[in-house]
């Protein structure tokens, strides 16, 4: 019906940054005297429902406008359930495996801790620089994301919404470091929920849905790429969210394993039913017949949404608006201290000072907002961060199982990258040229393609990865093996290595705190070869 005027989109956009400027500042101030190791992480420290906000809030950034309901509009209802459970289930591997991680290694924040532990340093600086490369990516999404819902909600230019963005978020972030970011996430996440659900109640009082457009969409039957979501979605996702350091860091974070489960159960019904209710737009906008819209002129799939939002008043507009800045805000945040973090930590060894970390990151943020404005669907960056974690996470966790103490890191980064050389090798075989092979490793014809074009990267990646892996094994195995002989000593790459003693055995008790001053520098066995 309209949308708000531009002096008003003005004042709630920036009157929602500057809301949270004041108050993030002002929460920073509080925290001036924190130490370094509070500053990069917030070890045993959060109860269960402050988890579960944070876990909302950096899950969901205002790129779900797009992805969801784009979704919807192609593999129909199949399509949004495979991805709402996709989105969520997959948080339950933090429960899961967080307190093992913290109990093999008690000194860390992030994964990439335990890596250096188990792996060695070379290992662990791979898998630093592929969770820097996604969180840099997931950087440009965001930002690409909120300059094109501010465009699309009030006509205005994106650009200068998401420079004050990235000013804002630097500031608060800067003076409070993680505990900043996790309070702030706190209040985000709460009227998140709460915005989402004054837009869904408005849409089901004020959009009239077509009964004939039901049936005739199609969208209520499973399609073959529905069936292929299935595996792809599950695989993408949960891969991924292993390079998000964000969440670690609040994994970490949890004073218990008991609360590190309930903060997480509550988070992923929340978001299970968010993402749902956001999905399901691109259904609707279907059935009242806004989407596609005119034929010579149709609606694009990811601004199906927003073509929905246009049947309302502009009030619920200026809801929405808010709505995106709260979640963008949310998420950046998130990226921005989990990037400060990780380069503390894993490049550093958290003995430079933090300012100067805080300045690269601001650097990195200056070709983030250069590649937000071209940046191309935000669905596709988002799938080429998943086909990275795909080929590298199932080599990365067998290091998990005490039984694979055999494992080396050289297997992890071997299997890794020969895991992405797949994805190329099986395109080039299905399109029938090398060309074409390089642009699937991109997946420049997005995840829609017809084919089985994205089904066999998402498996080519993970299958490849594994056999790359086993077969390094072999190899490095071969080599030791052959320098024992030749050189006359026993052949010992087998043997099991001897038990790190160290504060990880006084956290074998769920509730046992474990606070570290300076994080991140523990003791370490791990081989590379």
């Amino acid at each position: 019906m309209g949308h708000p005027s531009p002096q008003a989109s003005n004042a709630l956009i920036y009157v929602t940054y500057g809301i949270f400027l004041v108050v993030g500042t002002g929460i920073a101030w509080t925290l001036r005297n924190q130490g370094k190791g509070s500053f990069l992480a917030g070890n045993r420290t959060q109860t269960a429902f402050p988890l579960a906000l944070n876990f909302i809030a950096s899950a969901l950034g205002s790129g779900i406008l797009f992805a969801y309901p784009q979704l919807a509009t192609i593999a129909g209802v199949q399509g949004v359930v495979v991805y709402a459970l996709s989105s969520g289930l997959p948080l339950f591997i933090f429960a899961a495996l967080g307190p093992i991680i913290r109990r093999k290694c008690p000194e860390g924040f992030v994964l990439t801790e335990w890596t250096r532990q188990r792996y060695g340093v070379v290992a662990a600086i791979y898998l630093s620089f592929m969770t820097m490369l996604t969180l840099f990516l997931y950087m440009v999404s965001e930002l690409s994301a909120i300059g094109q819902v501010v465009n699309l909600l009030t006509g205005l230019d994106g650009l200068p919404v998401m420079i004050v963005e990235c000013i804002i978020t630097t500031i608060y972030t800067s003076m409070g470091g993680f505990k900043i970011s996790f309070i702030t996430d706190n209040v985000q996440g709460a009227m998140v929920v709460g915005l989402i659900t004054i837009a869904a109640i408005s849409i089901g009082v004020k959009v009239d849905i077509d009964p004939a457009l039901v049936e005739s969409s199609g969208l209520l039957k499973p399609t073959l790429l529905g069936w292929q979501l299935v595996y792809i979605l599950p695989v993408a996702i949960l891969t991924n969210d292993f390079f998000l350091s964000s969440f670690w860091l609040r994994t970490f974070a949890s004073k218990t394993d008991k609360d590190l489960w309930i903060g997480i159960s509550v988070a992923v019904v929340a978001i299970l039913c968010i993402v749902t209710l956001v999905g399901t737009t691109g259904l609707i906008a279907t059935w009242a017949g806004v989407y596609p819209g005119d034929p010579e002129n149709p609606v694009d799939g990811a601004v199906a949404f927003f073509a929905l939002i246009d049947l309302l008043p502009a009030w619920v507009v200026g809801f929405v608006l808010v709505m995106s800045v709260t979640l963008s805000t949310a998420a950046f945040d998130s990226f921005q201290s989990a990037m400060v973090s990780t380069a503390s930590n894993d490049f550093f060894r958290n003995r430079l000072n933090i300012w100067w970390i805080r300045a690269g990151v601001v650097i990195i943020i200056i070709p983030v907002v250069v590649l937000a404005i071209r940046a191309p669907s935000i669905l596709q960056i988002y799938l080429i961060s998943d086909l990275i974690s795909a080929a590298t996470i199932p080599v990365l966790v067998i290091g998990l199982s005490d039984k694979c103490y055999w494992w080396r890191g050289f297997e992890v980064i071997v299997g890794g990258l020969g895991g992405i050389f797949t994805v190329f090798l099986f395109g080039t075989v299905y399109y029938g040229n090398a060309k074409d092979g390089g642009k699937l490793i991109l997946l420049e014809q997005g995840l829609f393609q017809e084919g089985w074009g994205a089904f066999g990267a998402f498996v080519a990646a993970p299958v490849g990865g594994l056999l790359w892996g086993f077969g390094a094994l072999a190899l490095r195995l071969g080599i030791q093996y052959t320098a024992a002989k030749v050189k006359g000593r026993r052949f010992d790459a087998l043997d099991r290595p001897a038990p790190l003693v160290n504060a990880g055995d006084a956290d074998s008790a769920e509730d046992t705190e474990v606070v570290s001053e300076t994080p991140g520098i523990g003791k370490g066995n791990g081989k590379f070869f």
